[in-house]
């Protein structure tokens, strides 16, 4: 299997979500130098990654965002993403500049069916009217679009409806990841953070309206026992292996950090027969919801 490589080009965003993980970051570091990403570039691609994808912070800020992604290109990276809020398209010549330059796949973020609860999460407005229009103009472009959408307390409810129009707009795939507790959302949790228990209703539904239409859908970070017969949607399933450069580290594989790291599970967990497979919970999920959600499967 391929290695992908997750490149943070800075930290600057022109958005302010409340369940942001990069906290304070856009004020601590500066943008990278072009030359700086075109050494972690080639230092990634040396590594066997033949997977890059550009994030941030907001990566299409970063003033030099074509010239790193033509210079992927020429290193010789098969595929190449480009994760963004989207609400910094103004002209599609600057897309068809990035798609020139050699990005392969767009992963576009949106975070409600309704422009309210999009723009109210991300502290910008007018910000899911953009999103929106530049999904229509990627697919007339012909282009692979992923989207990515946290699950929190704000927009749960409005997850199947939000999967019917990703599936009218013919996005490629979609993910629902549930938010993880750090930072901006620790510090706003009893507003942002939802029981996973009463999400899940929200997320059956919203599958079935994928597997219905053919469209690849999935989860992250919601655990087997919650996710029985929608095995096949758990994401970490169906992750490479990926490394990580962020401001002040390397991560060489994400999985095993967030095995080790982010995740865990109580003793009883172990009696379940998906012990192996299982991620669990983000740690600090327990800590506001308890256990009592999550119940070991006894057999398949």
């Amino acid at each position: 299997m391929y290695k992908r490589a997750d490149v943070k080009v800075g930290f600057a965003c022109n958005n302010h979500c409340t369940f942001c993980v990069q906290w304070d970051k856009r004020l601590r570091f500066k943008p990278r130098s072009l030359e700086e990403i075109q050494t972690i570039i080639q230092d990634e691609y040396d590594k066997w990654a033949l997977y890059i994808v550009f994030t941030g912070g907001e990566p299409t800020v970063h003033p030099q965002l074509v010239e790193a992604v033509a210079y992927a290109k020429q290193v010789g990276y098969k595929q190449i993403q480009i994760q963004s809020n989207w609400t910094n398209f103004d002209k599609i010549e600057y897309v068809q500049k990035l798609i020139e330059a050699g990005v392969t796949e767009f992963s576009p973020s949106i975070h409600g069916f309704h422009k309210e609860t999009h723009d109210r999460q991300v502290v910008t407005k007018w910000a899911w009217e953009r999103v929106v229009k530049w999904l229509i103009n990627l697919r007339k472009l012909n282009q692979i679009v992923i989207i990515n959408s946290v699950v929190t307390k704000e927009n749960y409810k409005e997850i199947p409806e939000l999967a019917a129009l990703l599936i009218k707009l013919n996005v490629t795939q979609f993910q629902f990841a549930f938010v993880h507790i750090l930072w901006s959302a620790a510090a706003n949790k009893e507003d942002v953070v939802p029981k996973k228990s009463l999400v899940m209703p929200y997320i059956y539904k919203a599958l079935d309206l994928a597997k219905k239409a053919g469209i690849p859908a999935y989860t992250e970070a919601i655990p087997y026992c919650l996710m029985q017969w929608y095995e096949w949607a758990i994401a970490e399933n169906h992750m490479p292996e990926t490394s990580v450069v962020d401001a002040e580290y390397r991560v060489d594989s994400y999985a095993d950090y967030r095995w080790s790291e982010w995740k865990s599970k109580r003793e009883n967990c172990r009696t379940c027969v998906k012990d192996k497979y299982c991620e669990w919970p983000w740690k600090e999920y327990p800590d506001m919801y308890w256990w009592s959600e999550f119940e070991p499967i006894k057999k398949d």
